[in-house]
């Protein structure tokens, strides 16, 4: 279970359509991206990386990427949640 930390609940949004990518390493990180669009059509990311016990190791949200769909950018926040769990992701967000 993920424990979640004030970045998730500052962006989460109920009511708003998204897509979620969730997903645990083999060390027992769990990683989670969800996309959506918001209420003025721009597409917006949460990326967050958890320990194996559930804590916070990273969160981040972006409010905007522009010129990507829903997809471009789950697929580019999936690549960026498995290196920031990786270790050298995890030295740099540390950092």
């Amino acid at each position: 279970m993920r424990i979640r930390g004030e970045v998730f609940w500052g962006w989460a949004d109920p009511t708003l359509h998204h897509r979620t990518h969730g997903e645990t390493l083999d060390d027992g990180k769990m990683l989670e991206v969800q996309v959506r669009l918001s209420r003025t059509g721009n597409t917006q990311m949460f990326i967050g990386v958890y320990a194996a016990s559930g804590m916070v190791l990273h969160e981040e949200a972006f409010d905007s990427r522009p010129g990507e769909s829903m997809t471009r950018a789950l697929a580019w926040g999936v690549g960026r949640a498995r290196w920031l769990a990786s270790e050298e992701g995890g030295k740099r967000a540390r950092a």
